[in-house]
């Protein structure tokens, strides 16, 4: 959820902590700050934006190292003293944190006991104060003191006696950026992108020192090496483009990033999806169980469809967070979908499934993550950064990837004739150039917004694939424009919503192929006849939504793929209605973008 940025070099680090932060504004926080390496240790924090920050730091320093962090609140309130950096009762020790100490309330009662004193309410205080209280040089002290840590975290240290930066990670990320005269760290890779594509992912139990002069990781008290990797965009990809909001940005390079997702990863001719994981891992197992929050999951819920249609598997999908573990190891495989690769939940059920004896693969856009390293297989969605909260562009990516992964398990287990999946392949190649067309048609969806966007509650329905669609385009417009929306199936309309159907109550319905258009347009007349607006999204030539919705997006045919298309209609209504009412579309309130804590 927070952001942590570092840097230890031969330059004036305030500049460079400073526009990390700002880089990381996209996570969602509520207050920032930052620490300098001085004598004694200099700290500048504010809650709020972190352009109330900048207006409180000096121009430049003489600090050649230091701490960032963007937080968002968990203990205490989101006030100057409880933001980060925490510093110990002499200001020697500097400490940012993301994640949970789950036994800080112990650690303070004692260390209130031998006389330290708190000036905050976090659980992220205790770790200065226990830094004053240990031994040794700053990375001897640190190992001690997350012995006696427990739950999830993600540390970053300095002192006023040792140069450069100390860190530490258990289930919650850390990337350490390698430069030329200076090395940085990050709670992922945008706060530092600007300056270094080079990268080292850090594993759980490791302890790394970042100097201007090089990296030193240990794990467990032994010297590692961590694997350098290159990443494949530049900060140019993570800026807006001349967009008003990274989402709309984000919408747009669908296009682009599917044909990504796509490219090289398909035969047409031979019907085939070219994956880097075992077939046999797909053809031995006789049940899939998807884990996944949020968006994520909606996308689980599309592919549960596919593979079940595809390669006659039963399929279900979990919220992770209610995940009791898979129905039979033996032959289940369990396949967690997270776009970062760190969500907290996703990753204690993929565990869980693991420890059982299931077999497990990872879905996620995120290359050196936890989720990709922990998993017996894992697939890159290759979607590019996402900046924005609300996700838009991931979503496609996973569905499309996982419609992959569902024609290489079909294939493998001969449920899947060569020329089936070959027509299914050309859908999925044609798909980049169908969601063109929807963006192509982005007026039309501004003049739906502006026309019904200041209703009082919102219904998303749909049938078979379209529920999953419904569900997210729900989710999307909740997120970013603050409304009540719902998403369900279209059948259980009847069975209590339909009591909230209103003339200011718009619904929204999918009709495309592949969602049963024909039982969803009953439903349609149901709410009509309640005098409810209604926009549909349906398939090109669907006369009879044309003759009873209010207003109608086409999309082109594209068979099981057209739910998708659907999608991105739902998408741009809900940056639209946001637009309209002046929300912080890119940074909704009370959420983040990587969701790192249980």
């Amino acid at each position: 959820m927070c952001g942590i940025v570092g840097y230890a070099g031969d330059q004036d680090a305030l500049p460079v902590l400073v526009d990390g932060l700002q880089r990381l504004e996209y996570r969602g926080y509520d207050s920032a700050g930052v620490c300098l390496r001085t004598e004694p240790l200099t700290v500048h924090k504010k809650a709020g934006e972190v352009g109330e920050l900048v207006s409180a730091v000096p121009e430049a320093s003489d600090a050649t190292s230091g701490l960032g962090h963007t937080r968002w609140s968990t203990h205490g309130e989101p006030t100057d003293e409880n933001a980060h950096p925490h510093l110990d009762c002499d200001a020697r020790y500097g400490v940012v944190h993301n994640g949970i100490i789950e036994n800080y309330g112990d650690l303070r009662e004692e260390l209130e006991d031998a006389g330290h004193v708190f000036k905050s309410e976090t659980d992220t205080e205790v770790v200065p104060h226990l830094l004053e209280e240990a031994d040794g040089t700053l990375v001897e002290r640190l190992s001690s003191v997350v012995e006696r840590l427990e739950g999830s975290y993600a540390l970053a240290c300095v002192s006023a006696d040792t140069d450069g930066v100390v860190v530490a990670r258990n289930d919650s990320p850390l990337v350490v950026g390698r430069g030329d005269g200076a090395n940085y760290v990050g709670s992922d890779v945008t706060a530092f992108v600007e300056h270094t594509r080079k990268v080292s992912y850090l594993h759980d139990g490791d302890i790394a020192r970042i100097t201007a002069d090089g990296v030193e990781v240990w794990n467990h008290g032994e010297r590692v090496d961590r694997d350098v990797e290159t990443v494949d965009w530049d900060v140019e990809a993570a800026e807006k483009g001349g967009y008003e909001h990274y989402m709309l940005k984000e919408i747009h390079e669908q296009p682009r990033s599917l044909r990504k997702t796509v490219s090289e990863r398909t035969d047409e001719t031979e019907g085939e999806a070219l994956l880097e994981i075992n077939d046999d891992v797909l053809a031995r197992n006789e049940r899939v169980e998807f884990v996944a929050c949020g968006t994520s999951y909606h996308a689980a819920l599309y592919a549960c469809r596919l593979f079940e249609e595809y390669a006659e598997l039963p399929a279900t999908a979990e919220y992770a967070s209610e995940y009791d573990g898979p129905h039979d190891p033996t032959d289940t495989l369990v396949i967690a979908v997270t776009q970062s690769g760190e969500t907290a939940d996703t990753l204690s059920a993929t565990r869980r499934a693991g420890r059982e004896g299931a077999e497990t693969l990872a879905v996620t856009n995120t290359v050196g993550s936890t989720a990709a390293r922990e998993t017996d297989e894992v697939v890159y969605i290759r979607a590019g950064p996402e900046i924005g909260v609300a996700a838009t562009k991931t979503f496609a990516s996973q569905v499309v990837t996982l419609a992959l992964v569902a024609i290489s398990a079909g294939r493998a287990r001969d449920t899947l004739p060569a020329v089936e999946a070959s027509s299914l392949v050309s859908d999925l190649r044609r798909v980049p150039g169908g969601v063109q067309k929807i963006l192509d048609q982005e007026d039309a969806v501004e003049e739906a917004a502006k026309e019904y966007g200041y209703d009082d509650a919102f219904f998303f329905v749909g049938r078979r694939l379209g529920v999953s669609v419904a569900l997210e385009g729900a989710l999307k417009l909740k997120e970013i424009s603050y409304d009540h929306a719902e998403g369900f199936p279209a059948g259980e309309l009847k069975h209590g919503p339909l009591a909230l159907v209103t003339s200011d109550t718009p619904v929204l319905a999918v009709l495309t192929e592949g969602t049963r258009p024909e039982k969803t347009l009953n439903n349609v007349k149901e709410v009509e006849s309640r005098e409810a607006p209604v926009l549909a999204v349906a398939s090109e030539g669907d006369d009879e939504a044309e003759r009873l919705a209010d207003t109608v997006f086409t999309v082109p045919s594209l068979g099981e793929m057209e739910p998708l298309l659907a999608n991105v209609y739902l998408q741009l209504f809900a940056y639209h209605v946001a637009r309209l009412k002046g929300r912080p579309i890119d940074k909704p309130r009370n959420l983040a973008k990587s969701v790192t804590v249980e």
